[in-house]
C-alpha cells in the first residue's frame, strides 16, 4: 500500500478519507517495496496534469476578464499514460482529449489539474470513461472575478459576493452532472512515500543535467543554483495551483459543491498532501536549471555550429518541459539504483487547436521489470555483486523500450518523432530507437561512450540518421568555449578508441568487484 486516497464519491458525495489503496506497479504485479520510494501512480498522473496545466507551446494571453482557466489532462488506460492534454487557445483540455480518442475514452481514468467545467463533462461522462479526479483548487471556469497575470506573493481573490453569475451555474450544472453520473468523480490525492521528498531532492541534485552543468562551469556554485531554482519554482507554482490561503479555498470548494472537504481534519490533509505535490514539481523542475543551458543541435562538423531547434525539433521551452515530464515519470521506476523516463511526443501536420499545438503523444514509459511478473522475483544486485548472472540489467525493461512497447499510436513516416529521455540511450536501446523511426532526440550525454561492462553506451555517437539534441551549455558560451569541444560535447566525453573501449570492457568484467557503481 503507497498511501490513502481522500475521495468524493459521487454516489453519496462524502469524502472517504483514510482509505487505503493498493497501488501496484504498472509494470509488476508487486506487494514488495522497492528499494527506494516510488511515486504512487495517483501522484504521478496529478503531477504530470499539474505540469501539463503549464504546457509552453500556447499561451494564451490573459486578461483580467477572461474566467476560464488553463488545463491539463493526464488519460490513463489500464495504469498506463495514453494521453496528456492541455487547454489552447480554442480548446479546453477535455475537448481536445475528445476529439483525438473519441470512443476510446471508455473505461478510462481521467486526471485533471482542476475542476473541469460543465461543457467538457458532459462530453467526458458520455464517452463512459470510469473515473474523473481533479484537483479542486480554483476550477476551470474561475470562481475568481479575475484571472490577472499580476501576481503577489499572495494572490488577490474575490470576496464570496465577487464570484461571478457565470461560474455560480456552471458549478451548479457540474453538480448536477456529477450526482447523476455513471464515472466515479473524486479527489485522488494520496501522501508521498516515507522518504520520497528527500529521494526526489537529492537525486535532482545529482542528475545528469545538474552533473554537465557542474562539469560546464566548474566555478559556478551549483548547490546555490539548484535551491533558487527550486525556491523559484515553489513560489510560481504555489501561487499557481494552491489559490492563496485556507479561507479562500474553503470558499471555492463550498462554491463547487465539495463543502464536504471544508472540514477538519480532511481539508487540512488536502492542502497538505497538494502541498507535497508542488513541492516534488518545484524540485523536479530544479534539476534542469534556466542558467546558460539548453537542449543544442549536435553537428557532424565544426564546434561552432550548435543551432537552437528552431528549425525542426521544438522549442527549448517545450524540450525542458517534455523533459521534466520523462524526469516525473522515472519516479516510478523498479530499478534499485537509478530511474529512468522517456516521453515520445511526434509532430502532426497541421497545428491543432489545444495547447500541444501539432503534438500529440506517441508514448511514455519507465525502467522496470517485465509486466506480471513479481518484483522480488528478479535481481537487485548492481556490480558489487560478481555473479553476473545476479545483476538487474539482464532483466530491466528500459524506459525508451516500454515508450516504444505501449505507445498509443504508430509512429508515422514523414511525421517528427522526438524522443526526451533522462539518460543517454544505451547500446541495447540505439537499434530500437533507429528501427522505430525516432527522428530526434533529446536528452544529456553523460555517459556517452562508456562501456561498464553489463550496460555501454558505445553507439549513440554514430547514430548519423537521428538529430541529437544534447544538453549543454549555449551557443554564445560555447563559441568561446575549449578546443576540446567535439561534435557538441565536451572534452570529457571525448570518444575512446576501439581498441581502448574492448579494454575496458574487459577490465570491467574482470575486475568489476573495483570498478565505481554503475547506473
Amino acid at each position: 500500500m503507497e498511501g490513502s486516497e481522500i475521495r468524493n464519491r459521487a454516489d453519496s458525495g462524502q469524502s472517504r478519507p483514510g482509505r487505503d489503496t493498493r497501488d501496484s506497479s504498472t509494470q509488476t504485479d508487486s506487494r514488495v517495496q522497492g528499494h527506494g520510494p516510488r511515486l504512487s501512480k495517483v501522484n504521478l498522473f496529478t503531477l504530470l496534469s499539474l505540469w501539463m496545466e503549464l504546457f509552453p507551446w500556447e499561451q494564451r494571453e490573459e486578461d483580467d476578464h477572461s474566467q476560464t482557466r488553463g488545463m491539463g489532462l493526464v488519460v490513463v488506460r489500464d495504469g498506463k499514460v495514453v494521453g496528456l492534454h492541455c487547454s489552447g487557445p480554442e480548446l479546453h483540455a477535455g475537448q481536445a482529449a475528445i476529439i483525438q480518442h473519441g470512443a476510446h475514452l471508455a473505461d478510462c481514468q481521467l486526471y485533471f489539474s482542476r475542476r473541469p467545467c460543465a461543457t467538457c463533462l458532459k462530453m467526458i461522462i458520455n464517452a463512459g470513461v470510469s473515473q474523473i479526479s481533479f484537483w479542486p483548487g480554483d476550477p476551470e471556469v474561475s470562481m475568481l472575478r479575475s484571472t490577472s497575470t499580476n501576481h503577489s506573493d499572495s494572490p488577490s481573490c474575490s470576496p464570496p459576493d465577487g464570484i461571478t453569475e457565470e461560474a455560480v451555474l456552471d458549478a451548479v450544472v457540474t453538480e448536477k452532472l456529477k450526482s447523476n453520473s455513471r464515472p466515479h468523480i473524486c479527489v485522488l490525492l494520496q501522501p508521498l512515500a516515507p522518504g520520497l521528498a528527500q529521494y526526489v531532492d537529492e537525486t535532482s541534485r545529482e542528475c545528469d543535467f545538474m552533473e554537465r552543468v557542474t562539469d560546464d562551469e566548474p566555478g559556478l556554485n551549483t548547490e546555490e543554483l539548484f535551491n533558487r531554482e527550486r525556491t523559484r519554482h515553489l513560489r510560481d507554482f504555489s501561487r499557481h495551483f494552491l489559490v492563496g490561503t485556507s479561507q479562500q479555498h474553503q470558499e471555492i470548494l463550498t462554491k463547487m459543491g465539495l463543502d464536504n472537504f471544508c472540514v477538519e481534519p480532511y481539508f487540512s490533509n488536502l492542502r497538505h498532501n497538494m502541498r507535497e505535490l508542488v513541492e516534488v514539481l518545484a524540485t523536479v523542475a530544479a534539476g534542469l536549471p534556466l542558467q546558460q543551458h539548453g537542449f543544442y543541435k549536435e553537428e557532424c562538423s565544426t564546434p561552432e555550429v550548435l543551432l537552437p531547434p528552431r528549425h525542426e525539433g521544438v522549442s527549448q521551452e517545450v524540450a525542458r518541459h517534455c523533459v521534466i515530464q520523462a524526469r516525473l515519470l522515472a519516479y516510478r521506476t523498479e530499478d534499485p539504483k537509478v530511474g529512468v523516463g522517456a516521453v515520445i511526443w511526434a509532430r502532426g501536420l497541421s497545428a491543432g487547436c489545444d495547447g500541444t499545438g501539432r503534438l500529440y503523444l506517441v508514448g511514455c514509459g519507465y525502467n522496470a521489470y517485465p509486466a506480471g511478473s513479481q518484483y522480488a522475483e528478479y535481481p537487485q544486485m548492481d556490480n558489487k555483486q560478481e555473479d553476473r548472472q545476479r545483476r538487474k540489467y539482464r532483466y530491466i525493461v528500459h524506459a525508451e523500450q516500454n515508450a516504444l512497447t505501449f505507445r498509443t499510436r504508430d509512429i508515422k513516416a514523414g511525421e517528427p518523432t522526438m524522443l526526451f529521455v533522462t539518460k543517454c540511450p544505451c547500446d541495447e536501446c540505439v537499434p530500437l530507437i533507429r528501427g522505430a523511426g525516432i527522428t530526434h532526440i533529446y536528452t544529456t550525454d553523460q555517459d556517452r561512450d562508456k562501456d561498464k561492462g553489463d550496460i555501454s553506451y558505445l553507439r549513440f555517437s554514430s547514430m548519423k540518421d537521428v538529430s541529437k539534441f544534447i544538453w549543454q551549455r549555449s551557443t554564445s558560451v560555447c563559441s568561446a568555449a575549449s578546443p576540446h569541444i567535439a561534435n557538441g560535447y565536451v572534452g570529457k566525453h571525448s570518444r575512446q578508441t576501439e581498441q581502448e573501449s574492448h579494454s575496458n570492457k574487459k577490465l570491467c568484467i574482470n575486475r568489476s568487484h573495483d570498478s565505481p557503481s554503475v547506473s
